[in-house]
């Protein structure tokens, strides 16, 4: 989705390649220290690929409340934090339509500058949210007769990531 308001915006890129659904959920521990209330998260990759281990793995990082599992069939879940830092807001998009209206139901507008919003396939869904923004895009690695490594790539959308250190972070 082209959003001219946007598509200016600075990027910074991340890649690493992850071996192991252990490794994912720690790629999500080592993300959860960098994330704060306000930041939305868009997770993107086939069904499997790891959106949901890596959402698990910040939800531990930040310290919730509750199991994180995939919210298809409740289309978001709040797990609240168990000590002084943001809850966590966990969508799945993927059976929502194209339209803003359905995520504006969601009222994630509101819960985004108290916590951390996850959103799994939130392409074209969710962008009008938040200027700043981080694009987890997890792949299949080429090749790859395990079906077990994954290549994921960081965007640091916006100033937010940009006066970061995402561009130092050691994956």
């Amino acid at each position: 989705m082209d959003n001219p308001a946007t598509d200016a915006l600075p990027v910074t890129t991340v890649t690493a390649t992850v071996d192991s659904p252990d490794a994912m959920r720690e790629l999500g521990l080592a993300l959860a220290k960098r994330l704060r209330p306000g930041d939305l998260v868009m997770l993107t990759g086939e069904l499997g690929a790891g959106k949901t281990t890596l959402t698990r793995g910040i939800g531990e990082g930040l310290g919730v409340r509750g199991a994180v599992t995939s919210p298809t069939f409740v289309i978001a879940r709040v797990h609240p934090s168990l000590g002084d830092g943001p809850a966590l807001v966990h969508v799945d998009a993927y059976r929502l339509g194209g339209g803003l209206d359905e995520m504006e139901d969601l009222d994630l507008d509101v819960s985004l500058p108290d916590s951390v919003v996850v959103v799994e396939w939130g392409d074209g869904k969710v962008e009008d949210l938040a200027d700043d923004r981080l694009h987890v895009i997890i792949d299949r690695a080429t090749g790859d007769t395990t079906d077990e490594l994954r290549v994921v790539t960081l965007n640091g959308i916006g100033p937010r990531w940009t006066q970061s250190d995402l561009s130092s972070f050691a994956l």
